[in-house]
């Protein structure tokens, strides 16, 4: 598998090497923040990757911020081999403790990088998936992230971004208060050029719970385009 550097995409903005990174985006934050449960996450895969790559022939995927492997550890127990990624320490640990208790098969698919990819990071290239599962990050970051990764997806493979909609700022559910960090699937298709053909990009409603246990219905901002040259 070749390698390419997560670097500016042409289309997107460009950063000056001296630019301010943000606390939250560093790895003592995240791995303090998982120091502090013994599980983040519920363990199970996201419903919109179920939901596109349910359908897809097996191949190889790139887990963008695996956390604890859930994602991951789906993909390759239905075929795929998967690079799962992230900026944690402890989450990288986490999901590899996690895939040795998978079967051999299984687990023999898995691999896991602690990355960060406002390093410039370099990851393979002519993927058949990238899956990036509410990544928030603020301009001008994100659409250089985002346009990268975009570029590691081989003709034929499938782009599937998710995040927490905008809308969701304006409900009773807990979210980071930096509407900065929030952005529209419509946003995100700007990024692509006449090489993709999107396939979704929408608002997808669905139920969470708020913390006094009652449903709220928020939606999940939805991209999915595979490129098609």
């Amino acid at each position: 598998m070749m390698g390419a550097q997560v670097a500016p995409h042409p289309s997107a903005p460009q950063t000056g090497k001296g630019y301010a990174v943000r606390v939250e985006y560093t790895q003592e934050f995240w791995d303090d923040r998982y120091r502090q449960r013994p599980r983040i996450w519920s363990g199970r895969p996201n419903r919109q990757l179920v939901a596109v790559a349910e359908d897809l022939p097996p191949g190889k995927a790139l887990d963008v911020g695996c956390g604890e492997g859930a994602d991951a550890a789906w993909l390759a127990s239905r075929g795929w081999a998967v690079l799962g990624i992230d900026v944690s320490e402890v989450a990288v640990s986490r999901a590899r403790a996690h895939a040795e208790g998978l079967d051999t098969p299984v687990a023999e698919r898995l691999e896991f990088r602690q990355v960060d990819l406002l390093a410039s990071p370099e990851l393979p290239d002519g993927l058949d998936l990238v899956s990036i599962q509410f990544l928030h990050l603020p301009e001008p970051e994100r659409s250089r992230i985002f346009g990268a990764l975009a570029y590691l997806v081989g003709v034929g493979g499938t782009l599937l971004i998710v995040a927490h909609d905008p809308s969701d700022l304006s409900t009773e559910v807990r979210r980071p208060p930096q509407p900065d960090l929030f952005y529209t699937p419509q946003e995100i298709a700007a990024l692509l050029d006449d090489t993709w053909d999107v396939r979704a990009c929408e608002s997808r409603p669905r139920t969470e719970r708020t913390g006094d246990g009652r449903e709220v219905t928020v939606h999940d901002a939805v991209l999915q385009a595979v490129r098609i040259r």
